[in-house]
């Protein structure tokens, strides 16, 4: 089954073409200039509830009944020729089922075709959640700052005395001051991260290509901290640069790459690090404007997922899953992104950890 200007439709579900579409990790729908579906995503599937198979060729709009009515915000985004993003739209599917949903409706002119894109409320608040949290960790960077700077020359004294120590000392005794050495290499880590988090420089925004900087880190880790995990890649070789900061890029995905191969399993860990390109994230910038968010970049890992308790939190300064966590490498990569103009959101079950990092285009 073919649709308008020979394109394959869902029905066929044969074509590259088709299958690529399925595959796409957003619920989104290809429509005609009538509403009627030609092609759908795998999760606008699950989230329709119904095969694209039967609802090809068939009004989107009578499968999603919303207020506004579906068939007026497409022909609005047809007349004004540009995309119409809609937050807190009320849905209902056939089955009597309440969805809340922010809408992405995108025509395409040449083509005469209509994407649209469907996100769950919860998805947006998982980000909504982030933002939140990029501003707690805005709110805590003086005291960082302040901490550091306190507690740096004490414990450069203590480490300073420990030494002196060490060299008259003997049997027992140098052990418990090899165990304060070890304690205050310890500290002065983290007041490191801390010092490092207290930064208040912007980034030097330039374009980037993110693959480059995906495979700085995985150099890095492979020889280092991620030695006994396998790292994996599924990259889209087509993305233009984000407009970034190479270096603080780095570090983001080094952190992130980090806290993945400390949650990965001992035997069999994996980390995939994924990249794609989807238009559909746009969020509002602290001056008004809108953000739009195509480049997405996945670190993917197959560890027991996060405690359900802290999910929600674990880019709050301080905030840590474990034991000995600092809690400051998931907070300093959110105040980053956040520098970047970008977003960072989580997703976590047991076997499968998501950390999704989104950004701009270089070239807006």
């Amino acid at each position: 089954m073919t649709g308008r200007n020979g394109r394959c439709t869902a029905a066929d579900g044969g074509s590259a073409a088709a299958r690529g579409w399925a595959s796409l990790p957003v619920a989104a729908c290809l429509v005609d200039g009538e509403g009627r579906v030609i092609e759908m995503t795998s999760k606008a599937e699950e989230l329709l509830g119904v095969s694209r198979r039967r609802l090809a060729g068939r009004p989107l709009g009578a499968r999603l009944v919303t207020d506004p009515p579906l068939g007026e915000l497409l022909a609005r985004a047809g007349r004004e020729g540009g995309d119409l993003v809609l937050h807190d739209v009320d849905a209902t599917l056939p089955t009597g089922q309440g969805l809340s949903l922010d809408m992405h409706i995108a025509p395409d002119p040449e083509q005469g075709e209509i994407a649209v894109v469907l996100i769950p409320r919860d998805v947006a608040e998982r980000i909504d959640r982030s933002r939140a949290a990029r501003s707690l960790a805005r709110s805590a960077i003086g005291m960082a700052a302040m901490l550091a700077h306190e507690i740096r020359n004490p414990l450069a004294g203590i480490s300073g005395a420990a030494q002196l120590l060490a060299m008259g000392g003997d049997g027992e005794d140098r052990s418990l001051i090899r165990l304060i050495l070890d304690e205050v290499r310890r500290i002065q880590d983290l007041v490191d991260q801390v010092d490092e988090f207290g930064d208040l420089r912007p980034p030097k925004r330039e374009p980037v290509n993110i693959h480059d900087v995906l495979e700085h880190v995985r150099r890095s880790a492979r020889i280092s901290y991620a030695a006994h995990v396998e790292i994996g890649d599924e990259y889209d070789p087509s993305l233009p640069p984000v407009l970034g900061d190479h270096e603080q890029l780095v570090q983001v995905f080094t952190n992130l790459v980090r806290n993945a191969a400390e949650a990965a399993p001992a035997r069999d860990g994996r980390i995939l690090l994924r990249s794609y390109y989807e238009r559909q994230l746009i969020v509002p910038g602290g001056d008004g404007r809108r953000l739009v968010l195509p480049i997405h970049v996945e670190v993917i890992d197959n560890g027991p997922g996060i405690n359900p308790e802290i999910v929600d939190r674990v880019f709050e300064p301080f905030v840590s899953g474990r034991e000995a966590g600092s809690g400051l490498g998931l907070a300093l990569a959110s105040k980053i992104v956040a520098a970047h103009d970008g977003a960072i959101e989580v997703e976590s079950r047991p076997g499968r950890t998501v950390f999704r990092v989104s950004l701009p285009r270089a070239d807006g």
